[in-house]
């Protein structure tokens, strides 16, 4: 269901009884072994969080009803996650090994975005995040293409990324700027999918 930039998560028979609420820039996916993973960009780190959906427990729409307005937190449930990992979006471009609570590692590779700081305008606005989970790697690619010189930074930003199963390259779409395949390094727009 959506509730204002709300998403939430109930069974089909109680659209009303959310288990969970997702504000904006939060990004589901399914973990292999039946269990849920959500990641979001939060200030200084990329937030990771494996939840058994079996287990979450309801909880009223009222209760989340201007919750996200007096809180920082974009994930809201009545169940504590299995676990949480943070990853660092400070890290320097390149590979890093990183700890993976034992709930992530049947995932083989997840793409996130988010911001970097940028010191000047021509400089990377945001860095893709390849979390190799399986592998304990995390490889940040910043995105020289994407800077407050060349975008409306706040206004546009990347929203989806995959990997193409053919070439490998990451697809991506963004807010205000259409779909783009990157090229092989992953660090510039080889080809523009759609015009935004």
């Amino acid at each position: 269901g959506q509730l204002g930039h709300l998403v939430t998560l109930a069974l089909a028979q109680e659209p009303n009884r959310p288990r969970l609420a997702l504000n904006t820039h939060c990004t589901p996916f399914l973990i292999p072994d039946g269990k849920l993973g959500v990641w979001c960009p939060e200030p200084r780190e990329l937030r990771l969080l494996c939840f058994d959906p079996d287990q979450l427990a309801t909880f009223p729409i009222e209760e989340i009803v201007g919750w996200f307005k007096q809180s920082n937190d974009k994930v809201y449930a009545a169940t504590e996650p299995l676990d949480e990992l943070a990853v660092s979006t400070r890290l320097a471009a390149g590979t890093h090994p990183l700890e993976v609570p034992e709930c992530f590692r049947k995932v083989d590779e997840l793409l996130a975005i988010a911001s970097r700081p940028a010191l000047t305008k021509d400089d990377p606005a945001c860095s893709i995040f390849g979390l190799y989970l399986q592998a304990g790697l995390v490889e940040v690619l910043p995105q020289p293409w994407f800077t407050a010189n060349s975008h409306d930074v706040g206004r546009q930003w990347i929203t989806h990324l995959a990997r193409d199963p053919v070439t490998h390259h990451i697809l991506g779409a963004g807010t205000r700027m259409g779909a783009f395949e990157l090229n092989a390094a992953g660090d510039a727009v080889q080809e523009w999918l759609t015009a935004e």
